[in-house]
């Protein structure tokens, strides 16, 4: 892994090296004044836009067909084409998926910072590389006139409120970002008579913070949005901002303004070939996804740089049979189903390694059901959940009958009403240490 090696962060390298966006973030939680989000528009160069959405593992079948068309890819990115953490677990769902299969690659997200300050640890972890924010401005009054509305958990405020908020955890997140040693890039979008006046300040404000490099976005006219009237900025005064920013913080001229399904390098045209698989793996339901390509200084490594053979089971924790009512780190044993029939088939038990052995049981179980996709348990605590997400499984902590359960994932149906909920009832403390239910 070489950092040097991100087109966007590094002008030297966009020759060489491309990025990937997949688009698994549809839902925003800010409302800007010169964005208008479609999903189906191919002939437009802009965030916001891709032509389909992905789950996360569609993202990963279609992230191999990239990776085998493009081998000089050296970023994985999500940039929406909402915000990345308004679909926070999906994000991160992909980010482990990604870190998994493709150890070497960067990562990258790119955001308006509101709501990242409570996955600034998951993305340490996962080892992200680089993060943009999007900050428009440091001062609340010229925000106002930017934003429409900013959502703040589950109520939306108006645009003053909206853009004190938005600031506030904004800078938040660049320190926090920093404290973490992530690269840290922050575009301004420049929108003449609003912000133009205003764009030094933030470089500088940036600047002290420790930025690694900014980029001034002269604003595109984007019919249907607030703003679709307002001209580009000419390409003097664009030129004239990025020289006095150029003071305080590294200036990026290299932007190409990029899709949420961006793909190749940052001058490459639309590759018809991968929007058409893009496509593809967006209506395609996928009912098992293919085993991460693990390494030899992997624990669960197969052999190195090959991809293990697909996966099409699912494993669930079940006391008597019928329901998924049990909590992972006291089952003795998972039944395994077979979802590829025309109705999900029962094709045995298997035991689960004895308690004791800490980190060491949950490698072993990942072993043991690595012909597996999905684990719907009652519970799981947090040790076991990062180590088996990082082995390529998804994990589903539901209650519910068996059959209606397997037919609704057959079917790529929402589990959401079923999610279970927190309960304390034997008085322990289920710390997922390995050890058995405390």
């Amino acid at each position: 892994m070489n950092l040097d090696n991100h087109p966007c962060f590094n002008k030297k390298s966009c020759k060489d090296f491309g990025r990937v966006h997949l688009p698994v973030a549809p839902a925003c939680n800010i409302q800007c004044n010169f964005c208008n989000r479609k999903f189906d528009c191919v002939n437009e160069s802009r965030p916001g836009v891709t032509s389909s959405i992905l789950s996360p593992d569609q993202a990963m079948a279609y992230l191999a067909d990239v990776v085998a068309a493009k081998p000089n890819t050296s970023v994985v990115g999500i940039a929406g084409p909402g915000d990345p953490f308004a679909n926070g677990d999906k994000t991160m769902e992909t980010l482990t998926k990604v870190r998994a299969a493709y150890p070497e690659m960067l990562l990258c997200v790119a955001t308006n910072g509101l709501n990242i300050h409570p996955y600034l640890d998951d993305l340490k972890a996962v080892n992200t590389t680089h993060v943009s924010i999007t900050i428009n401005t440091v001062d609340p009054a010229i925000g106002a006139n930017i934003y429409s509305w900013v959502r703040n958990g589950k109520r939306s405020v108006g645009p003053l409120e909206g853009a004190k908020i938005l600031l506030e955890r904004q800078l938040a997140a660049v320190k926090g970002l920093k404290e973490r040693n992530i690269m840290v890039k922050v575009n301004s979008i420049l929108l003449p008579g609003i912000n133009d006046h205003h764009m030094v300040k933030v470089a500088e404000k940036m600047g002290e913070m420790g930025v690694d490099i900014f980029n001034i976005m002269p604003y595109f006219p984007t019919k249907g949005s607030n703003f679709e009237n307002m001209s580009e900025p000419p390409n003097d005064q664009v030129k004239e901002l990025r020289k006095a920013a150029q003071v305080f913080v590294p200036q990026m001229t290299h932007c190409k303004r990029c899709r949420a399904d961006a793909v190749g390098l940052l001058d490459d045209p639309l590759n018809q070939k991968l929007m058409d698989r893009l496509t593809y793996h967006a209506t395609t339901p996928i009912p098992f996804p293919m085993a991460p390509k693990y390494c030899h200084e992997d624990p669960v490594a197969d052999s190195c740089g090959t991809v293990p053979e697909p996966r099409p089971y699912v494993a669930l924790a079940t006391r008597e049979g019928a329901l998924i009512n049990q909590h992972l780190g006291e089952a003795a044993e998972l039944h395994i189903y077979d979802l590829n029939g025309e109705t999900p088939g029962f094709v045995e038990t298997r035991a689960l390694p004895a308690p004791g052995a800490g980190n060491d049981r949950w490698l072993e179980l990942g072993r043991t059901i690595k012909d597996c996709h999905t684990i719907l348990v009652s519970g799981v605590g947090e040790t076991p959940k990062k180590i088996l997400l990082n082995m390529g499984f998804t994990i589903h902590e539901i209650n519910g009958m068996i059959d209606l359960v397997l037919m609704a994932l057959k079917k790529g149906e929402s589990l959401n009403h079923l999610i279970t909920r927190k309960q304390s009832a034997c008085g322990g403390e289920c710390r997922g240490t390995g050890t058995g239910c405390m």
